[in-house]
């Protein structure tokens, strides 16, 4: 990487950077970091590739869950902004604007069956509330029903819809009518519902619960109970949409159509947030008699649409979908001889595309393969939820050698584990 800095002068900004990050931001975040050798300051980013200012090149398997589809500083993605700069701003926010509509009729063309008008927003909780206000509104219903472990978002209806406690405890009383059901359970959902279920949430793979892929017979049998209750079923995809899997939203799998499927993350291609829920015609009926119920400043901006454009405009043009199917299946290869030959530590790996987990056999192990990896030039986290489970979510751009280059670190990472006394020593 070429640089103008000396190491000793990168070493200093980034040192100064971290202690104002921990006396202005957040202390605790900053230990925590250090503690997991993730205690960087991105430099040059390119590809499936981020630089710390030091110089020291990382393959990215963290992409902010999933925003960084189209690779990190995607040229063509930089290159819209520039040019959208030059002529707009985000936009007065109550207008009816071009670059809004010709993103939502790009949506209604690549989402599946008959999704057709888009509400936009600016972050994933937020617009993951939209859609749960519009399932109250359009079926008169309170019950919102989700899954345990599932992952929203932080926001007010998204923070009630999370299934995880520790998120919610310290904020009680939240917003009444939420429940959750174990995941991938039919009959516990069908136990659950009852003629106040306004919608079902759901996320076709859990992300922060432990890269856990829903059955295909389980999401049809969601779609069935939803049409036998009259109530909405929304896909949350912001992770899984635009490629992530190996279709260009999960949904395709199984063939299901929810009535409102939820996006974000990678559609702002990493430079620009923005997020949109995709919604059935006849549910645009309650925003007929509501126009104004439901507002974003900073969602839909011209800026953030344009940008929502051309990486929709990459992921087609470069087939992204389908090499995130290929490289997919070359890790699976990879963890395939990983397993027998660590099995004290490695369990199983769930995998849908390039959403993957790895199962350990400890809860230690997923904080020190953080670590581990990070020695070995791969940003890669255990999830939120269950620590003994990494998650890897590399750009959809990587390559069979950065593919080959990660698994490398992963046997490199688990052999150091077990030199230092494995699972025995915790």
């Amino acid at each position: 990487m070429k640089d103008t800095k000396t190491n000793a002068e990168a070493s200093t900004i980034k040192e100064d950077a971290l202690k104002d990050f921990a006396k202005y931001v957040n202390p605790q975040k900053a230990r925590i970091l250090k503690n997991a050798g993730l205690d960087i300051i991105e430099g040059k980013r390119e590809g499936a590739r981020v630089w710390d200012m030091a110089g020291r090149e990382y393959i990215d398997c963290i992409s902010s869950a999933g925003c960084f589809n189209v690779g990190r500083r995607n040229p063509d993605v930089v290159a819209a902004l520039k040019a959208a700069l030059d002529e707009f701003d985000q936009g007065v926010f109550v207008f009816c604007h071009k670059p809004q509509a010709d993103l939502s009729k790009k949506l209604a063309e690549i989402t599946p069956g008959e999704l057709r008008y888009t509400m936009f927003g600016s972050g994933g909780g937020e617009i993951n509330d939209f859609a749960i206000k519009l399932a109250r509104g359009f079926t008169l219903k309170t019950e919102i029903i989700s899954t345990i472990n599932a992952y929203h978002g932080h926001t007010g209806f998204s923070l009630s819809a999370i299934g995880r406690e520790e998120y919610k405890k310290p904020f009680y009383p939240l917003i009444p009518g939420f429940k959750q059901v174990p995941y991938n359970d039919l009959k516990a959902m069908e136990e659950a519902m009852t003629p106040d279920t306004a919608a079902v949430i759901i996320e076709p793979v859990q992300g922060e619960g432990g890269i856990h892929p829903a059955d295909d017979d389980y999401l049809r049998g969601l779609r069935r109970l939803c049409d036998q209750h009259e109530a909405v079923l929304i896909f949350d995809e912001i992770q899984t949409g635009f490629g992530r899997t190996g279709k260009m939203f999960c949904a395709e799998h199984s063939g299901v159509v929810p009535d409102i499927m939820t996006l974000g993350k990678s559609l702002g291609g990493g430079v620009y947030p923005i997020t949109a829920a995709v919604y059935r015609e006849e549910l645009g009926d309650f925003l007929v008699t509501n126009p104004f119920i439901h507002l974003s400043t900073f969602g839909g901006s011209d800026l953030g649409c344009i940008v929502g454009l051309a990486t929709i405009e990459i992921l087609i043009r470069h087939r992204l979908p389908e090499h995130a199917a290929l490289m997919g299946e070359r890790f699976h290869a990879g963890f395939d001889r990983l397993i027998p030959k660590y099995p004290d530590l490695l369990l199983e790996t769930r995998r849908k595309g390039l959403m993957m987990g790895l199962q350990f056999t400890n809860p230690s192990i997923g904080p020190r393969m953080t670590y581990q990896l990070a020695q070995n030039g791969v940003l890669a986290l255990y999830t939120g939820n269950d620590p003994t489970v990494m998650r890897l979510m590399p750009p959809l751009v990587i390559k069979p050698q950065e593919v080959d280059r990660v698994l490398e670190a992963l046997d490199k990472s688990m052999a150091a584990i077990m030199a230092q006394g494995g699972v025995e020593k915790y």
